[in-house]
């Protein structure tokens, strides 16, 4: 089958974005070289550990559970929005949910016509501290705060990021397990 699949005008994607300082009164990009630079990379791995993300709701980074080994910590992620009924998010249970640093704007959006940009109408939404209750929420929203430290040190949950234990078995030449 042959078939040609273009980006409509009103398509979006959502990119995590590099922690650099944007220029937020910056006209949207269309030239790949510029925007590269602002689109985060990742490793995606595998392997036969289960991986689980806790968070705290607290300043605190979370112990991971027995028989789990802490990968990395961070900042509790959980979503962001755009205009119109457009946004992105994933799981608290998955390692997206907890970013090593914490930055804004957290995404670069870019439109089906080709150009991407931090637009002035997309919000982060980060998991608030509250020390008197393990449910999650945004109770952070009506604190002012005094700079980017304070809502690291205060208003944002921190996170971890774990990985199981795993005992591999050792085969011998014939095949038997030791």
């Amino acid at each position: 089958i042959n078939a040609e699949y273009g980006g409509l005008r009103t398509d979006k994607a959502f990119w995590l974005a590099t922690d650099g300082n944007p220029d937020m009164t910056e006209k949207p990009m269309n030239n790949l070289d510029d925007m590269i630079i602002r689109i985060s990379r990742c490793n995606v791995c595998g392997g036969p550990s289960k991986i689980v993300t806790r968070h705290s709701f607290t300043s605190e980074t979370p112990e991971c559970p027995d028989n789990f080994h802490p990968i990395w910590n961070g900042y509790s992620y959980l979503m962001g929005t755009s205009s119109g009924d457009s946004g992105s998010g994933q799981s608290l249970s998955s390692a997206g949910s907890c970013l090593e640093n914490f930055y804004v704007p957290t995404f670069i959006e870019c439109l089906g016509r080709g150009t991407c940009a931090f637009y002035i109408n997309n919000i982060d939404y980060w998991l608030a501290q509250n020390q008197e209750t393990n449910q999650p929420g945004m109770w952070g929203m009506g604190s002012v705060y005094s700079g980017i430290t304070q809502i690291m040190d205060e208003g944002v949950a921190r996170c971890t990021v774990c990985a199981a234990d795993v005992r591999m078995k050792h085969l011998n030449y014939f095949g038997k397990a030791k």
